[in-house]
Formats: structure tokens, sequence, C-alpha cells
């Protein structure tokens, strides 16, 4: 959703900012983000990984530092496996004089609750936190209560929302947008 979004917005090269490969949501983000390439009639060249040790904005910032010190030229947007780290790139983007968003359009995952107070407000795909507790909480009590007759374990999927905020939108978007 979120890779997707930046390349209809217009990105052609696109990096992917996250921790390690063997966290699940790294991994499905990753997916995604290719499978938004293949969508969009661009090959996997058309992506940069960049993977830190940690999950938190000073990885993010370390990301961003790699990405300037490469030799190539920063990518059209920069998809980050969650917003402590899409914070952390931004910070260190914005330190050394690129303009977000209109040199590199930024977007994190989760949208916490500094998202919306970034220096450059922050786009970022949204969970419902609220019903993924209420219902993973249902869940374990169902669990509980049952002593292993007939218990059949659930699967339940949500669907996330994009928060599209002043990081990502492109050359003369209207502010306002779907916040």
């Amino acid at each position: 959703m979120a890779a997707g979004r930046l390349l209809d917005d217009g990105a052609r090269t696109l990096a992917y900012v996250a921790g390690p490969s063997v966290l699940r949501q790294c991994a499905d983000r990753r997916k995604g983000a290719l499978r938004a390439l293949k969508a969009a009639g661009l090959g996997r060249d058309a992506l940069r990984e960049v993977t830190v040790p940690a999950m938190n904005a000073r990885s993010g910032q370390e990301a961003a530092r790699r990405l300037l010190a490469d030799g190539r030229p920063l990518p059209d947007a920069i998809f980050c496996a969650n917003d402590l780290l899409a914070l952390g790139v931004q910070r260190e983007l914005l330190q050394a004089g690129v303009k977000v968003p209109t040199d590199v359009a930024i977007m994190g995952y989760d949208d916490i609750e500094f998202s919306a107070a970034a220096a450059v407000p922050l786009s970022s795909v949204r969970q419902p936190t609220y019903q993924l507790g209420r219902i993973a909480t249902e869940l374990l009590l169902e669990e509980c209560d049952d002593e292993g007759a007939g218990h059949a374990h659930q699967q339940v999927m949500f669907q996330p929302e994009l928060v599209v905020r002043e990081s990502s939108r492109p050359a003369g978007a209207p502010k306002g947008g779907q916040e």
C-alpha cells in the first residue's frame, strides 16, 4: 500500500529501510514493496534496500547516512518498515539539506503519535491497534477457556489505512489530503 502510493505519485526509484529480515514485518513489507514495483512495471533494480540492526530513529539516521554516502543519487522515495526508522531518516536528510518531499518522499508504517508532529509531518500506514488488541484478547481468552476439545486456531486480517501527510505529497498537491 505504502510503496504503491509512492509509485503512483511518480516515484521511479525507491529505497526500503528496515530492520533484520528475520523480523516478519520487515520481510512482509519488503515483499509488498517488490509487488508494488512489479505492478508499476519497474524492475527489482528500482529498489535499494538498506538493512539496519534495530528499528529505531538512530538506525534510521544511519540508513540515511548510508544512502547519502553511497555515491548514487537519492531515490525518489523512501519507504521505512516503521515510523521510528522514517523519522530518523527524515531527520538526517533534513540536516543534510535534502528537502522532504521535494527531493525525496518518505513514508513510514504504524502511524505513531509523533508522526504527525514531525518537522515535516510523516505519511504512514495506520493499523487498527485498538481492534488488534481487542481481538487478540478475545482469542487468548477463548483459547484459555477451551480445554482442548475442538479448539481451532483462527487467523484474523485487518485492513490498514494510508495516512498521507506532507512527507510524501507530490509537488503541487494540496495540503489537507487524507489525514
